[in-house]
């Protein structure tokens, strides 16, 4: 699923006019689980924009509260899920002669600078990396690659993944809560978290630009 597509189901779902509580149905708790699962397989689905998205009709439920944490279960639950089952498959590859295409898949969104750089901070900061990793934008694969290249086990990065998962779903929640609560109608506070989430995603890759140009 492609960022624009994502968006436009989400944008679809907030504006029609229909109870809140038939909203969450067709977005649904195991919608949201399967596409961020997916999202965190394949980083194509704009994950982060899913969860704010579904903070936002959850702001705007009756049982707000009940419906937030529900919203954060299912997404962590997926996130964690989805990065453990890209770990051991990169796990195969790194033990097979010829590589898999998830390894290669792994390898080509991680470039050798930023790499090193996850490999320098992994050595030096262990499992605390893996927390920052899942927050800053692009940050996830590159601290991944560095892990299967040092040969953790499929344990320990599961139980430093955990929190990261926990960490990443209550920072895009937060941002939904936000957009949920300024504006008055669904559909905007959609809007305003999808944009805010993709702007976010943007900046490293704008910033690397702007300084290779620079150079």
């Amino acid at each position: 699923m492609s960022l624009p597509g994502a968006s436009t189901v989400l944008l679809a779902a907030a504006a029609t006019p229909v109870p809140l509580e038939s909203t969450q149905r067709a977005i649904g708790y195991p919608s949201l689980f399967l596409l961020v699962l997916i999202g965190a397989l394949v980083p194509v689905v704009p994950t982060g924009a899913l969860v704010s998205s579904a903070a936002v009709v959850a702001v705007h439920h009756g049982t707000a509260w009940f419906s937030l944490a529900l919203v954060f279960v299912t997404a962590s639950l997926a996130a964690f899920l989805g990065d453990v089952a890209l770990y051991w498959l990169g796990r195969r590859g790194m033990g097979s002669k010829n590589g898999s295409r998830w390894l290669e898949a792994i390898r080509s969104r991680a470039p050798e600078d930023r790499l090193a750089r996850a490999q320098e901070k992994l050595a030096g900061h262990g499992v605390a990396v893996l927390v920052l990793s899942r927050l800053m934008p692009a940050g996830r694969i590159p601290v991944m690659l560095a892990c299967l290249m040092a040969r953790w086990p499929l344990r320990r990065f599961a139980r430093g993944n955990f929190p990261a998962c926990l960490a990443w779903t209550v920072t895009y929640q937060l941002i939904g809560i936000l957009g949920g609560s300024l504006f008055p109608e669904p559909w905007e506070g959609v809007a305003a978290a999808v944009a805010l989430t993709l702007l976010i995603s943007a900046t490293p890759g704008v910033w690397r630009r702007m300084s290779a140009r620079s150079r």
